[in-house]
């Protein structure tokens, strides 16, 4: 639809389509989890009181945790109501909607259960034979759940009008072999078409907004190659430390937890050609394109590109804050890394030399998500007696969190004195520019699963790629004898590593403060 903003600060006219899903139910398996309790169902009932969720709809949560009905039910208003997420009507509403079934994720019986009851509430909600089932489990664990759905019918489609469609959490695999063991398991009992890998980054508004401001403005476009932008950097800063996940995060790192899904999602979806549509296989062909054609570490690049730390203890604002090593839980003589920069390039026409520094890690100053798209200087200065060198390039940034939005920095005269220049932003805030709230990143991502839309989700050949490029990292890490293996430190609560700020030293650069 089209309509005119209210917003006085919108002077344009806003394109508006969002298609309303079909009947269908949803399971979540782990439903007694954290993940489904702090992010699912809230997104659920996100998107019931937007009234984006069908008319007839039904949620089954699937867990060994004893519990009933009533528990379940119980369990999910206080959640939302500690949360200030609805008044009591409405979600009381929406919890009559929720159901529950205690099984085991093994056994055959549980699964003939699970049938029975999937049946039931399809007729009394009238869903249809429309289903989700959400994977909110071990990744250890996908292939026997897929194999007991297979096995008990509830994977079958038939005409359009019955599907089954499967979300599976990160991570997919700890490894390239692993990766492609589960993706054969998965091709063994479901179609691609059935498989929704998920990534919650790509449902944020900002992450979204990338292809619009892309390919939607002729504005930027033009500007979008190694002719006029000097380099890329993009920063997936947390400012906590593992909290209560020692044992995942232990065996998997930052390389494997942040980079081989969200950032290199990101860098793709920068970095890309225009996709022939906004189809879905359209835009991941493109992804998938962008990926092949990064440049593949080779043991210089290893040595020179790639920095691995891990955070020490520190102190921060008068609160001491442990080491990564003294976490509970951690091995006291752990490599882990929880810090990684990369620089990469991508060899195609569009970026040919232009340099992609990436950077992720804990324990840092401040929780940021950032894209900086920093353009080349001015060739030449008229502004006497300022160089060129003076004057700061300009920089587009795009603020996925904790704040999303977008800036623009320019040169422009300050009032007084005929030659005073200073940098300018141009910017804006969705949360201050759109009303009302919109749907969060995980609601997105649900909602796009139940019109079968996998446009913001991972293909199985994209996964491949991911792995493929960061196998390199990961075997000479294990080797521990190279350059790369050495492990640095950094204090928690600070900038990273200084070693990484060498990546862009020894280009004449600087990373943008945290």
């Amino acid at each position: 639809m089209v309509k005119k903003s209210d917003n006085p600060a919108v002077s344009y006219r806003i394109h508006c389509a969002e298609e309303l899903p079909p009947p269908c139910g949803a399971v979540i398996f782990g439903a007694s989890g954290d993940l489904a309790m702090r992010k699912l169902i809230p997104s659920l009932f996100g998107l019931f009181q937007k009234q984006f969720l069908p008319d007839r709809f039904f949620l089954l949560g699937f867990a060994r945790t004893e519990m009933d009905d009533a528990e379940f039910r119980h369990k999910i208003g206080q959640r939302l109501r500690e949360a200030a997420s609805g008044e009591d009507a409405e979600i009381e509403k929406f919890a009559d909607l929720c159901h529950y079934l205690v099984g085991d994720y093994q056994t055959a019986d549980s699964y003939r259960r699970l049938s029975e009851a999937l049946g039931e509430l399809g007729q009394k909600h009238g869903a249809g034979d429309r289903l989700i089932f959400y994977l909110s489990v071990p990744p250890r664990i996908y292939g026997g759940i897929v194999e007991g759905l297979g096995k008990a019918g509830l994977l079958d489609e038939a005409d359009g009008e019955v599907w089954r469609r499967l979300v599976f959490e990160k991570p997919f695999g700890h490894d390239l072999a692993s990766a492609r063991e589960l993706d054969r398991a998965l091709a063994a009992r479901l179609a691609e078409s059935q498989i929704y890998r998920i990534d919650h980054y790509l449902g944020k508004e900002t992450v979204q907004n990338i292809m619009m401001l892309r390919f939607a403005n002729t504005v930027f476009e033009p500007l979008w190659n190694r002719r006029y932008v000097d380099h890329v950097q993009i920063t997936v800063a947390e400012d906590i430390g593992i909290e209560a996940r020692a044992g995942y995060y232990d065996r998997a790192g930052l390389l494997r937890d942040m980079f081989q899904n969200h950032i290199l999602q990101i860098l793709a979806l920068i970095a890309m050609e225009p996709p022939v549509s906004f189809a879905a296989d359209h835009v991941r062909d493109e992804k998938v394109k962008l990926l092949s054609s990064i440049h593949p570490l080779s043991d210089r690049d290893l040595s020179e590109n790639v920095v691995r730390a891990q955070y020490a203890g520190g102190r921060v604002n008068e609160r001491w804050l442990p080491g990564y090593r003294q976490e509970e839980g951690v091995d006291e003589a752990s490599t882990t890394e929880t810090y990684v920069a990369l620089k990469l390039f991508v060899e195609n026409w569009r970026w040919k030399g232009v340099p992609f520094y990436l950077r992720s890690g804990k324990r840092l100053a401040a929780k940021s998500t950032e894209v900086s798209i920093v353009y080349k200087a001015v060739p030449h200065s008229i502004f006497h007696p300022l160089e060129a060198e003076d004057l700061a390039a300009n920089v587009l940034k795009l603020s996925i969190q904790p704040r999303e939005g977008m800036s623009l920095s320019i040169q422009a005269k300050r009032p007084g004195p005929k030659l005073c220049m200073d940098v300018l932003d141009l910017s804006f805030d969705y949360h201050e520019v759109f009303e009302p709230t919109p749907i969060d990143a995980y609601g997105r991502l649900l909602l796009d699963t139940m019109l079968g839309d996998q446009t913001l989700f991972l293909r199985s050949d994209n996964i491949d790629i991911a792995w493929r490029l960061l196998t390199p990292i990961l075997e000479d890490w294990q080797k521990g004898e190279s350059a790369l293996a050495a492990l640095h430190f950094y204090p928690a609560g600070g900038q990273g590593p200084r070693e990484a700020d060498g990546l862009l030293a020894r280009d004449g650069r600087g990373w943008y403060a945290l």
